[in-house]
């Protein structure tokens, strides 16, 4: 554990944070999912930031979850769901596809002012087509990008989750929650990212 600071910094608040660390996606996210439900605000949740991140504030070494787990320095970021995901692939691909289709109708009006529907439509089809797969192929990679970013952490020992907790009550629902979904080392320490 050592190059890892354990003592909270001046710019954390003393507000309690349950921390644990899901060793699979599918514990995590069932988790995630559990503490929305139960009323914590995504805002009161974080995870670790990528591992980009995580290399510029502490280095290109080797580290594991549990040494980050209370590192007040540890680079977090927000949870970002499943849904959210696939909402921004099919925006990327459909917005490609309309950019595509755009440039085709107006290259068509500009050339025959009094074109047929059957152009029209034909038009749309051929300048999207090539829209739609650049951007099919931009919307994979950004959820390629998002499995590895979860799959590099499981490399050093587990997703890390950490969850703000109010008071004891929160603080008792949000360790329940953690652990029932296979969380491990999950504890709460005494303050939380500002």
């Amino acid at each position: 554990m050592t190059g890892f600071r354990t003592t909270k910094p001046d710019h954390y608040i003393a507000e309690p944070e349950a921390v644990g660390i899901f060793d699979n996606f599918e514990s995590f996210q069932a988790a995630m999912y559990d503490l929305l439900i139960a009323g914590f605000s995504r805002y009161d949740i974080s995870v670790l930031a990528s591992q980009e991140t995580v290399d510029k504030k502490f280095g290109k070494r080797f580290w594991r979850s549990a040494e980050l787990q209370d590192d007040p320095e540890a680079p977090r970021t927000a949870f970002v769901s499943e849904e959210a995901i696939g909402e921004l692939e099919g925006a990327i691909a459909g917005g490609f596809f309309f950019l595509g289709s755009y440039i085709a109708m107006a290259a068509m009006a500009a050339l025959a002012p009094v074109a047929t529907l059957a152009g029209s439509v034909a038009g749309i089809a051929i300048g999207g087509a090539p829209g739609a797969v650049i951007g099919s192929i931009l919307a994979r990679r950004v959820g390629r990008h998002h499995k590895d970013y979860y799959a590099t952490q499981i490399e050093h020992g587990g997703i890390l989750l950490w969850v703000r907790v109010a008071d004891h009550e929160r603080e008792k629902i949000a360790v329940e929650i953690i652990k029932g979904h296979s969380g491990r080392d999950v504890h709460v320490h005494p303050w939380s990212e500002a």
